[in-house]
């Protein structure tokens, strides 16, 4: 196939060649040429098939070069033919540029043949320099791409040291300050990173502690207590947020929106509120949780020494607490109201909204 084309193609430069220089060689011959040899077909003809028979002797050897430069390229590296073509296309622009002038000085020679010599030397040079320095232009375009690296790695990096940031604000909503473990934690020292105390959690305590409700607004005022003793006493960074976001109503969804848009992690020990951050993607410390963790296993059948406050739900119960405010179910324990009593535990309820604990009292075990 690679023949045939070779073929054609010195058939159709004789075709062109005849029509140019047979009609000349005829009136260089000084003979009496008839009119219809004088004629651009039959110089077509003469120089096609001339060519043709060149092409008979010669289409082998060429075949043969063709074959050898394409096992060539086939063997050599990728890169190898890859920087080398940059090359030869390089060298082949610049030589055409460097020739193009000496088109104007209308000489045969210069004019005509000098340019395409020039175009086809350089781009030979420039092939045979992308081919034999291909680890120095490699090396060149690599140090093209570092200095975009680094500022994509630069960013990545600030934007990961923004994300770590963010994970060091802890935001405290209402139920964690009016609590108070909160201080207690801060100041062992387990609690890293900045407190964020947004300032409609602020508006919340301080509309409970103006409640008309006692209870409430004890809560509220020990809730301003510990938040002026964190301030004042603790070593630990509080900072203050002052905005807020008027398009939302809810307190808990105020942090959540919060949250998210600072990166930082929700300190509750709402249960309510710890689903919400959940479902939502932000990351929430519970301190009921961290108490669960910590506080020491209560099994059924220890004895505990409590004082019963209030009557239960369920008939005939008493409610007592502990001093980390973990609340007891006492059975039975009604006629304790307002009485410190030994109690028996008959089983303890461990959630994310805070651990219960069932006893009766060890009077009544006495009894039976």
């Amino acid at each position: 196939m690679l023949k045939w084309i070779i073929q054609i193609f010195f058939i159709l430069a004789g075709a062109t060649l005849g029509i140019f220089f047979i009609p000349e060689l005829f009136d260089a011959t000084g003979y009496n040429v008839p009119t219809w040899l004088d004629t651009p077909y039959t110089g077509a003809t003469i120089g096609a098939l001339l060519f043709f028979i060149v092409s008979l002797f010669i289409a082998r050897y060429i075949v043969n070069f063709f074959k050898m430069v394409e096992e060539t390229i086939v063997k050599a590296p990728i890169a190898d033919v890859i920087t080398g073509s940059i090359g030869l296309i390089i060298g082949l622009i610049v030589g055409y540029l460097a020739g193009t002038p000496l088109n104007a000085l209308n000489l045969l020679v210069i004019s005509n043949i000098l340019p395409s010599f020039i175009t086809i030397l350089v781009g030979y040079l420039g092939f045979q320099i992308g081919f034999k320095k291909r680890d120095d232009m490699v090396q060149f375009i690599q140090s093209m791409r570092i200095p975009r690296e680094r500022d994509n790695q630069k960013k990545k990096d600030q934007e990961e040291n923004e994300g770590k940031q963010g994970q060091h604000l802890k935001i405290l909503d209402t139920s964690v300050i009016i609590d108070g473990r909160i201080a207690d934690i801060c100041q062992t020292g387990f609690l890293e990173g900045t407190l964020v105390i947004p300032q409609f959690v602020l508006d919340e305590l301080q509309y409970i502690a103006d409640s008309s409700d006692a209870l409430k607004r004890n809560r509220g005022r020990r809730g301003l207590d510990i938040l002026n003793r964190i301030q004042k006493e603790l070593p630990i960074d509080v900072e203050i947020y002052e905005g807020d976001f008027e398009e939302i109503q809810e307190v808990d969804s105020k942090l959540v929106k919060l949250a998210k848009v600072t990166s930082g992690m929700v300190v509750t020990n709402d249960f309510n509120l710890n689903k919400v951050c959940e479902l939502q993607g932000v990351q929430v410390l519970n301190i009921n949780d961290l108490a669960n963790a910590v506080k020491p296993v209560v099994l059924p059948g220890e004895v505990l020494s409590v004082h019963v406050i209030k009557e239960g739900k369920e008939h005939h119960q008493g409610v007592a607490y502990l001093d980390d405010g973990t609340m007891i179910v006492v059975e039975g324990g009604r006629e304790w109201i307002n009485k410190h009593t030994d109690v028996t535990v008959t089983s303890v309820l461990q959630t994310s909204a805070g651990r219960m604990i069932f006893a009766k009292p060890k009077s009544l075990e006495k009894a039976q």
